[in-house]
């Protein structure tokens, strides 16, 4: 189980959304490369990026920012937002981004994304954000008609490394994971997928630990970790002790 911090970019800054809404955003530092050696300082081995504005756009906005977190961080990290075709995945990938996630374009272009994870084996993801049950696209602006688990078979036996599964009404909120609703989504699929879109507390680590997530590969962080609610030494020690026990058995 991994815990992802997230550092959701915005004009250069990490910022959290609520409910995906540009508007309802809260800076939580101007600096994200410090904002990312804190998280690697913390403890944690993976980070998990977003260029907003790349998301609204169609194409990145923050490179500037990505590539100052890149240079500054040696753990792995994934990132999405604006990605929408090839020339951008290989841009990113070449640049040190360990994985790329794919959104609008997974439903827009399912191909592009079955080209790429062919061609770069566990280095695609895809973003998968549901509103109501059904996926939000173009930065969350818009829904369409497809369904999450329509969109996530669509990926079955194509290589892709990961779906990332965000409830858009829950992004932000600190209202906890929709656990019923991604272990759902996780028990139909073949592909590891990781919950996202409301973590709140140490109170939803626990959860991700019991039996029945036993099939998410891991779960991102936020607001919770920003703002304190969500203790990184606390949870990473948990996630840790549980590894150990595991490996034991």
């Amino acid at each position: 189980m991994i815990l992802f911090p997230a550092i959701d970019l915005k004009d250069g800054r990490a910022v959290r959304l609520q409910q995906g809404d540009m508007a309802r955003a809260t800076v939580f530092n101007d600096d994200p490369a410090a904002q990312a050696k804190l998280f690697v300082q913390q403890g944690f081995d993976y980070l998990h990026l977003v260029d907003l504005d790349g998301a609204f756009a169609g194409k990145p906005m923050n490179a500037a920012a990505v590539e100052r977190i890149l240079a500054a961080v040696k753990i792995p990290v994934q990132l999405g937002g604006g990605i929408r075709d090839r020339v951008t995945i290989d841009a990113w990938l070449g640049k040190g981004i360990r994985r790329v996630i794919i959104g609008t374009a997974a439903v827009r272009d399912p191909k592009l994304v079955k080209d790429a994870a062919r061609a770069s084996p566990g280095r695609i993801a895809v973003g998968l954000d549901a509103r109501d049950g059904k996926v939000a696209v173009e930065g969350w602006a818009q829904t369409s008609t497809l369904s999450a688990l329509e969109l996530a078979q669509r990926f079955e036996d194509a290589g892709v490394a990961a779906i990332i599964y965000t409830d858009v009404a829950r992004d932000g909120m600190l209202k906890g994971l929709n656990l019923d609703a991604t272990i759902a989504l996780a028990e139909k699929i073949s592909i590891p997928v990781i919950a996202s879109g409301g973590l709140a507390s140490i109170a939803d680590i626990r959860a991700l630990l019991e039996p029945r997530a036993k099939k998410l590969e891991g779960a991102i962080a936020g607001r919770a970790l920003y703002d304190g609610r969500l203790d990184a030494a606390e949870a990473i020690a948990l996630l840790k002790a549980t590894r150990q026990q595991v490996g034991a058995s």
